[in-house]
């Protein structure tokens, strides 16, 4: 889905947002409290597309022995709070809002939340605007000090501070790209899909899908305001789209996963400089494959193994095998989804199991990794939340 054909009408009001503080329910019969560390079950956030009452987060809970998805509450009320990020403490949560208007003037914005460490509740803190439209992607520095948001619609990126409490400051930094690319529907202005810190937090990372570039800035941790790297961007192939991007945990690599020609971009990673040099472009799907698809999510295994991409349209999971020393992919095979465009996917933090969010099917499916082949099995769960966009796991 185009994502401006389907925000263009969206307004948010910062008044309906209050009134989530009173909608949470507690759904399941499961009142255990908040699970971090328990390794037999894991508990997570569910970002969605929806507005009003069909707007939402919902708050679940993975049991490591069978796979099985519990939900244990929502919290409705939320315009498009489609992408998440929490913080390492697991107090707050932030939501984009992704929207084309708050409160009638151009522009989207990010929530906060505090989190009940008993039951996952969810209490709105603050709103702020992001000064462009549709924010997308979301991270935390890893100091715990800074929001960093992509505007897609808006083409821009902006940074906030957080404030003791988990309120969102006023932002310190906004930065507008500018350039296009090749495609005249997806890439005729700049569109920043995800921002991403390197390991050390020295650097950030943004894919610009409508620019057909990597741009990469040093933060200043101490201000939160972002430059130019000496090494300021890479561009990617015309027509590519560039759209989530992550590291190799040994630091050595990092790939990014291109939406519009369905292809992972693989570098080798000078983490001295905050530099890529590209290695490898690999496709996500299969030769006999000839119908439409767009690629959404990337992540690396916990056991450095392999690296997965979610495939929309061909509705699949690609598993890659990387290589150690070089960092290269070959591919290992596609498995379905057993759903309709799965946007994002998240492996839980035992590495044990992958989680589909399938937008258009609203369904989130559990499947078993098998940690030495890579292999995705279906366990046989899952759990039906109005289109999920963004999954989260508790740190």
């Amino acid at each position: 889905m185009d994502r401006r054909r389907f925000l263009v009408n969206v307004s948010l009001s910062s008044t309906a947002l209050m009134t989530s503080r009173s909608i949470f329910k507690n759904l399941s019969l499961d009142r255990s409290p908040v699970s971090r560390t328990d390794i037999t079950r894991q508990d997570f956030y569910v970002g969605t597309f929806g507005m009003g009452q069909d707007g939402g987060i919902y708050f679940c809970r993975l049991d490591t022995k069978s796979g099985e998805i519990i939900l244990r509450g929502e919290t409705r009320g939320i315009d498009n709070p489609a992408f998440l990020a929490i913080d390492t403490s697991n107090h707050y949560l932030f939501a984009v809002n992704e929207v084309s208007k708050i409160n009638g003037d151009p522009g989207g914005s990010v929530s906060s939340f505090s989190i009940d460490p008993g039951n996952g509740r969810l209490s709105f803190i603050n709103l702020q605007p992001t000064l462009g439209e549709s924010p997308c992607h979301i991270s935390i520095d890893r100091t715990g000090k800074f929001l960093l948001i992509t505007n897609y619609s808006g083409g821009s990126i902006i940074v906030f501070p957080i404030i003791e409490g988990g309120t969102v400051g006023k932002n310190v930094d906004f930065i507008q790209h500018k350039g296009h690319s090749i495609n005249p529907d997806r890439q005729e202005s700049p569109h920043p899909h995800s921002i991403i810190l390197s390991p050390d937090n020295r650097y950030v990372f943004v894919p610009d899908l409508g620019m057909d570039k990597i741009l990469i800035y040093k933060l200043d941790q101490e201000t939160g305001k972002l430059s130019p790297n000496n090494f300021p961007h890479i561009s990617l192939k015309p027509g590519a789209g560039p759209r989530h991007f992550t590291f190799h945990p040994d630091d050595k690599f990092a790939y990014v996963i291109n939406e519009l020609d369905s292809t992972v971009t693989a570098y080798r990673y000078k983490k001295d400089k905050g530099k890529l040099k590209e290695i490898q472009d690999i496709t996500t799907l299969p030769e006999d494959f000839n119908g439409v698809s767009y690629c959404a999510d990337i992540h690396v295994h916990p056991n450095n193994k392999f690296l997965y991409g979610s495939n929309r349209g061909h509705n699949s999971i690609a598993c890659f095998i990387i290589d150690p020393s070089k960092g290269k992919l070959e591919q290992n095979g596609f498995t379905s989804t057993q759903g309709d465009f799965p946007r994002n996917f998240a492996i839980d933090p035992s590495g044990q199991y992958l989680l589909a969010a399938n937008q258009r099917s609203n369904n989130i499916v559990s499947f078993r990794i098998n940690s030495e082949t890579g292999d995705l099995t279906p366990t046989g769960y899952a759990i039906e939340i109005h289109q999920p966009v963004c999954i989260r796991f508790l740190n």
